[in-house]
C-alpha cells in the first residue's frame, strides 16, 4: 500500500478548513454564560503512524507485520447538549471515522493508537456516538462551577448530589478518569495507557455501549456503579440486550486530597462481566483431547463470570507538573471480549505543560507501560492458540513492556500538532519479535 494513500491530501484540507473554522468558532463562543441552556462542541483528530521494520524469528496468523507499515485514523465528533429541565441534560453525539491500522489490528496487547477501533477501514463512516441523558440531584453543600465542555453544560451543582446516567456512551466517560492520562486525542496514544490495560469494559467495537450509572458525590468522596451491554461476540459490533443476563458492571470508589497543597486523587475499581465466553482452560482439555491446536472459538458455552480490579493514581507536583499510575489485575481465565489482550498492566508516567518555556499551552508526556497474560492465557498461545489480536503460532513469553514520549505544540487557543514516539519490547509478549517502534503525527482540533 502506498504512503500516499495515507497522507490523502483531502484529509490535508479538512485539517486546514477545521482550523479554520475553529478560530472562527472561538471569537463567537468567546464569552459563555455561567448557566448554559445548551451548547455545541466539536472535535477532530487525525493521527498518521509509521512503524519501521523489525526483526522477528517467525511470524504468525495475528502478528504484527515485521515489515514496515503505515496506518492513519480519522475522526470527527459533534456534541450536541440541552438542558431540559431542572437537573436533567440530554447529550447527542454524531460521529464519523475513517482509519487503516497496522497489520488488521494484530499482533500487540498496547496498541498504539486509541483512536483506531475494530471497524476502522478506508471509508468514512458516519454513526451515533452518544444518546445519553444525565440527571443531577442536588443535596446541598457548597457550590462548585462545572465548565462547558463537550458532554458538559456550564452551570453550578452541590458538593453534596446524586448523578443518574443513562443511555448510549463510552463506559470510560464516567469510570477511571485521569486527569493527566485519559483522552488519545491530546494526551497518551497507547491502549495501555488511555484507561486500565486490563480492563475488559463493556463495549461495542466502536468503544461505545449502552447502561445506566449512578453516582453519589459527597464533597472529596465520589462513589460509583453502572451495567452495560456486552457485545453478542467478543469485540463485535452488535451489543446483547439481556441486560439482566449478560452485562458487564463496575463499581468505582474515589477521594480527592491534597499533597504539599497540590490537588490529588485516588481510585479504586472492579469489574464483573457476565457472557458467554470461553475458558482458556476448556480450548487447552479439548486441544489435548482431540490432538489439535486450541481454540477458543470451539467452546464458547454457557454464561462464564471474568473479575478485575485496578487502581488509579493522579497527583499533581506543581502546577506544571503531574504525575500518575494505573495497576490492573484480571483473572484471566476467559476469553478478552470487549477490549485487549492483556491480564495485567502496570503504567506510570509525568506530563508536563510547558510554562517553563513560555509555551503555557503545549505539553510534554512520558510513560511507561508493562503488559502480562495469566497463566492460562499464556499456555494457550504456547501450544498455538490465537486470541482475537495476538498469537505468533508459538511464544517465547516475556511481559510487552511499552515506552511512549510526545510532545503536543499549541497551533491556536484549541487546535494543537502532536510528535509522538513509541518504542514496544516484546510485541504480543513474545521475546523472538520486535523491538518494534511507532512514529505519530497527531493533529487535533475542537472548539
Amino acid at each position: 500500500m502506498q504512503i500516499n494513500q495515507f497522507m490523502n491530501i483531502k484529509f490535508m484540507r479538512i485539517c486546514v478548513w477545521v482550523l479554520f473554522i475553529t478560530q472562527c468558532a472561538s471569537l463567537v463562543f468567546a464569552d459563555e454564560p455561567n448557566t448554559e441552556e445548551w451548547n455545541a462542541k466539536f472535535q477532530s483528530t487525525y493521527i498518521w503512524q509509521e512503524k519501521p521494520a523489525f526483526n522477528a524469528q517467525y511470524s504468525g496468523h495475528n502478528s504484527l507485520s515485521a515489515d514496515k507499515e503505515y496506518s492513519y485514523s480519522f475522526t470527527a465528533t459533534a456534541a450536541l447538549g440541552v438542558r431540559l429541565w431542572d437537573g436533567a441534560e440530554l447529550y447527542l453525539d454524531p460521529e464519523l471515522a475513517q482509519g487503516v491500522p497496522f497489520s488488521n489490528l494484530t499482533g500487540l496487547g498496547g496498541y498504539p493508537n486509541g483512536e483506531m477501533a475494530r471497524t476502522s477501514g478506508p471509508e468514512l463512516t458516519a454513526y451515533r456516538a452518544r444518546l445519553f441523558l444525565r440527571q443531577t440531584w442536588n443535596q446541598g453543600g457548597e457550590q462548585e462551577a462545572v465548565d462547558s465542555a463537550a458532554n458538559q453544560l456550564a452551570g453550578n451543582v452541590d458538593t453534596h448530589r446524586w448523578v443518574l446516567t443513562l443511555g448510549n456512551l463510552s463506559v470510560t466517560d464516567i469510570f477511571d478518569n485521569n486527569s493527566y492520562n485519559h483522552d488519545p486525542r491530546t494526551q497518551f496514544l497507547n491502549w495501555s495507557l488511555m484507561t486500565y490495560g486490563a480492563y475488559d469494559f463493556a463495549a461495542d467495537a466502536r468503544g461505545y455501549t449502552r447502561g445506566v450509572a449512578l453516582e453519589w458525590y459527597n464533597g472529596n468522596w465520589v462513589a460509583r456503579v453502572g451495567r452495560f451491554l456486552e457485545p453478542l461476540q467478543p469485540n463485535q459490533q452488535l451489543l446483547d440486550s439481556d441486560f439482566l443476563h449478560h452485562y458487564g458492571d463496575q463499581i468505582e470508589l474515589e477521594n480527592s486530597f491534597t499533597l504539599n497543597d497540590e490537588p490529588g486523587k485516588f481510585r479504586v475499581l472492579a469489574f464483573r462481566n457476565k457472557m458467554k465466553m470461553s475458558l482458556y482452560q476448556d480450548a487447552l482439555a479439548l486441544a489435548e483431547e482431540t490432538q489439535a491446536l486450541p481454540d477458543i472459538n470451539l467452546v464458547r458455552h454457557g454464561d462464564q463470570i471474568k473479575c478485575g480490579v485496578g487502581i488509579n493514581l493522579e497527583q499533581a507536583i506543581t502546577h506544571d507538573v503531574g504525575l500518575f499510575g494505573r495497576v490492573t489485575w484480571a483473572d484471566g481465565a476467559t476469553e478478552t471480549y470487549a477490549f485487549t489482550e492483556i491480564d495485567r498492566s502496570l503504567s506510570v508516567g509525568v506530563l508536563l505543560q510547558g510554562t517553563a518555556w513560555n509555551r503555557e499551552n503545549d505539553h510534554i508526556g512520558l510513560a511507561l507501560v508493562t503488559n502480562n497474560l495469566s497463566k492460562l492465557h499464556k499456555q494457550y498461545l504456547e501450544n498455538g492458540g490465537l486470541g482475537f489480536f495476538i498469537g505468533d503460532g508459538q511464544l517465547d513469553y516475556r511481559p510487552e513492556n511499552i515506552a511512549e514520549g510526545f510532545y503536543s505544540l499549541s497551533l491556536f487557543s484549541q487546535s494543537s500538532l502532536s510528535l509522538d514516539y513509541q518504542y514496544i519490547a516484546n510485541p504480543a509478549y513474545n521475546a523472538a519479535r520486535g523491538p518494534a517502534m511507532v512514529y505519530s503525527v497527531r493533529m487535533h482540533t475542537e472548539f
